[in-house]
């Protein structure tokens, strides 16, 4: 059985009448539980519990303190490539849009890594788009084994990828992955996939589950906010999450909530996803998976990011460039998606010390 199997178990399941009859008395018990089904996750994310994001805060404050103390831990991205095969209509890379398309040497992935390593950072993420030609798992392979000179911890976000080829980095030196579902509607996701490889839902879907059969010991999914319902988009990333923290317990598995940012070639987002919304997921998040991680990355602003610390979040980017070769190279390319806090590393833990959090460059080394 894998997840798609059991994401199925709620095919034709009424989301909009459920949301709709939660009370307050059903967010009351929920929030009296130590350990929520998810039914109770569900009904944090109604409308209703929108009233009730005090106590939930207080609670996810406390669950995140005792699983996790006052500390962040800090990385950023470093994006290897931008060339890509897909039509996704949210996206910057969109092999439809018309920016220059380039991948870094490894001489140049080099550079990127001193301009990195150069701000104390021990935690690196590293991208491309969906093009197996450009950019296939020998070229990542290599950029990763230049990369564990300055690094201690490096994650992937890359196409979806067999096991064995996830055996191969994870042999080179990775030892994370992300996967964006994106959304996990299916209907919803064949109409904003409309060609391209990444149209195959489920082996999307199953990536996380053949990374962590091949043994990786950091498992990150997520749905981009704003392309479906978030409230039954959050409701699936966490039962996800929950199932990967149950095949793979000695895995960290983590939630990314991304909202939608301006990108080349301007899609909208079909729901607009306020702050307090933002925030009233990653309270349910919370108190649903109190050991799951949370990534809130450079797309929110600072004052927001800030507000958000000790609700819940564990990680969080800094010093983020979304250009290929943007740090040591000079050039100027349009970026993935443009974000919203510029803060530096130094910058970004100072603001974690005026807070009373550590930041923490590392906390993983391989032997």
């Amino acid at each position: 059985m894998t997840i798609f199997d059991e994401l199925r178990r709620y095919d034709g399941f009424d989301f909009p009448g459920f949301l709709a009859g939660v009370t307050d008395a059903h967010v009351a018990r929920a929030l009296q539980k130590e350990r929520l089904t998810p039914q109770d996750y569900l009904a944090l994310l109604s409308p209703a519990a929108a009233r009730h994001l005090e106590p939930m805060a207080q609670k996810a404050r406390d669950l995140t303190i005792r699983h996790f103390g006052r500390a962040m831990v800090l990385f950023t991205p470093l994006y290897l490539a931008n060339h890509c095969t897909n039509q996704c209509v949210y996206c910057g890379f969109n092999t439809k849009n018309r920016i220059e398309r380039r991948k870094l040497t490894l001489e140049e992935v080099e550079a990127e890594a001193l301009a990195i390593a150069a701000t104390g950072l021990k935690h690196i993420l590293i991208l491309t788009g969906e093009d197996r030609k450009q950019t296939p798992p020998a070229y990542m392979a290599d950029c990763i084994r230049v990369l564990k000179r300055y690094f201690t911890s490096i994650a992937i976000e890359v196409y979806p990828l067999t096991q064995e080829e996830y055996a191969l980095l994870i042999e080179a030196g990775a030892d994370g992955m992300t996967m964006f579902q994106e959304v996990y509607d299916e209907t919803v996701y064949a109409e904003l996939h409309p060609k391209g490889p990444k149209r195959d839902y489920r082996f999307r879907l199953e990536a996380p589950d053949r990374a962590g059969r091949a043994g990786m010991r950091q498992l990150n999914i997520g749905a981009l906010l704003g392309l479906n319902s978030w409230r039954t988009e959050a409701f699936f990333t966490g039962l996800h999450a929950d199932w990967l923290q149950r095949a793979y317990p000695d895995a960290e598995v983590a939630v990314s909530p991304p909202r939608m940012r301006p990108h080349a070639g301007g899609f909208p987002p079909r729901e607009i996803v306020s702050d307090a919304e933002l925030v009233q997921y990653i309270l349910a998040f919370r108190l649903f998976m109190p050991r799951g991680g949370v990534t809130l990355s450079t797309r929110e602003r600072p004052g927001l990011r800030d507000n958000l610390l000790g609700l819940g979040v564990t990680r969080m980017s800094a010093g983020v460039c979304t250009q290929v070769g943007g740090r040591a190279s000079g050039q100027h390319a349009t970026g993935q998606f443009e974000i919203s806090d510029p803060r530096s590393v130094d910058e970004m833990a100072q603001a974690l010390y005026q807070r009373g959090y550590q930041p923490v460059y590392k906390d993983w080394q391989y032997l």
